[in-house]
């Protein structure tokens, strides 16, 4: 039996390992596998004190320094791999297979980072383009903003929890780690990590907690930034207890592919049934809702069920198994629930054991039920019939979210009128909408969030325009 995993706070340079600690049992091993250290009230007021104290320090390591502890971070997370693949499958589930695809992608993060961080710069400013300004000179740069709040959700504790803490170091800030008490052990771990490449004991801290501690951490007038993945309605509440301070909210979906009558129905159902169902379909752009022409719907069903049949379901540590556990029992049942009342026909799937809920398809629910409109985050793929391609674009964008779609298509003129008209941050054509590289800008419009991330794009967030004005210097005419 594996040992129970033991993470600690990390206040003030200090880990702190006493005191109350919630369990994490493992949704498919059925018992615990790690525990936290909740963290206390003075333990938020210590850190968010610390991380102030700390980023004058941070910020005057040089962007090379950064730049290459995050290197060091990158190669660390290859040879790692293994290990961390185990805990992701241990507390969430999560198959080795797709847990080692997710270190794959830490290890890309975290390089990405270590590019941008020697990236950053500023500019010459033209001021003598105008008449006021001439015998002037201006220029800027991106300074650190401050402390950076960074909330991970536990779908992808580990890659998302990169791309943030390595965004906000690159950028030289202090960072507090606020992780989901699903992944405490895959947190610590990576944060763990992050500190033997080289990383400043300064620059980052560990809180483990529930809603409250995020909530008074996002309410800290020390922080700076709040970055937050999760879901749409924790995004809110996130908003609002962080008040009038820069916040970076990345939030659900139910995202869209749109199969056209011109797809190959084969390819298009293979890559459908792969990423509907990668990590149990826990993940804000995975496969939910497909839109098929009606002249090719039944054929897309008939080769979408067999693929999906085809998916091994199972124990998340055999690497053979494609889909393991879901976060937990209730979310199985959620799953289960809103397949049944969806109407339409289930094709395959439709129950669970546990928190392993069967991979599912549902073949023309109704557009209005709950499975169409709302997030399933779950292993259940909705696929419905349309007729032209306007109407299908209309019919994607009634959705209160716009994160990700898919396109399945060799029509140039379909695939520019879906990226000008779909109201969603990122489209992808020939594949489904759940593919993401690290390095491309990710995020959405309406409920699905504000801003982007990707570690450039994330640097930008954590920074702030910072203006120098030499009066009577001009490296420009004067006359």
């Amino acid at each position: 039996m594996d040992m129970i995993y033991e993470a600690g706070c990390l206040v003030a340079g200090t880990w702190l390992d006493q005191g109350h600690r919630e369990e994490r049992a493992g949704p498919y091993v059925r018992r615990t596998v790690s525990t936290a250290r909740t963290a206390r009230p003075d333990d938020i007021a210590a850190a968010t004190s610390y991380a102030r104290e700390g980023q004058r320090a941070v910020a005057r390591l040089a962007p090379a320094t950064r730049a290459e502890i995050l290197e060091r971070a990158a190669r660390l997370a290859g040879e790692r791999t293994g290990e961390l693949a185990r805990l992701l499958a241990l507390e969430l589930g999560k198959p080795l297979k797709d847990g080692a695809g997710e270190m794959v992608r830490v290890a890309d993060t975290l390089a990405v980072a270590a590019a941008e961080a020697r990236a950053i710069g500023g500019e010459t400013l033209p001021v003598a383009g105008w008449a006021r300004g001439v015998g002037n000179t201006a220029f800027t740069h991106r300074a650190p903003a401050g402390p950076v709040l960074a909330v991970t959700p536990f779908n992808a504790p580990a890659n998302l929890l990169a791309h943030k803490l390595s965004a906000s170091f690159a950028a030289g800030n202090t960072t507090i780690v606020k992780p989901p008490p699903q992944a405490p052990a895959v947190s610590t771990e990576l944060v763990r990590l992050l500190l033997d490449a080289g990383m400043p004991v300064e620059a980052v801290q560990v809180l483990h907690g529930g809603a409250e501690v995020g909530a008074a951490l996002c309410a800290a007038p020390e922080v700076a930034v709040v970055s937050f993945t999760g879901s749409a309605a924790a995004g809110a509440a996130v908003a609002h207890a962080a008040g009038p301070k820069r916040v970076l909210l990345e939030l659900g979906g139910n995202a869209a592919t749109i199969v056209c009558e011109d797809a190959d129905i084969e390819q298009a159902a293979a890559v459908c049934a792969r990423t509907g169902y990668s990590n149990s379909g826990q993940s804000c752009i995975s496969v939910q809702r497909v839109y098929v022409q009606r002249e090719r719907f039944e054929e897309f069903v008939a080769a979408f069920t067999d693929q999906v049949k085809a998916l091994q379901v199972g124990d998340p540590l055999d690497p053979s198994t494609d889909v393991g556990s879901m976060v937990d029992d209730e979310a199985a049942e959620r799953v289960v629930r809103w397949s049944a009342e969806a109407g339409g026909t289930i094709t395959v799937g439709g129950g669970r054991n546990g928190a392993v809920m069967s991979p599912t398809v549902v073949a023309g629910p109704a557009p209005g039920s709950t499975l169409v409109r709302e997030e399933v985050f779950g292993a259940c793929v909705a696929v419905l019939p349309y007729g032209s391609f306007e109407d299908v674009v209309e019919t994607c964008n009634r959705s209160r979210y716009g994160l990700q779609a898919g396109l399945f298509t060799h029509d140039v003129r379909r695939i520019l009128a879906a990226w000008r008209d779909l109201q969603v941050g990122g489209l992808v054509v020939n594949g489904s909408s759940n593919f993401r590289l690290d390095h491309v800008p990710f995020g959405g419009v309406k409920d699905s969030g504000v801003g982007r991330e990707s570690p450039r794009w994330m640097i930008e967030d954590f920074t702030v325009t910072k203006t120098l004005l030499l009066r009577g210097t001009s490296i420009w005419g004067e006359q």
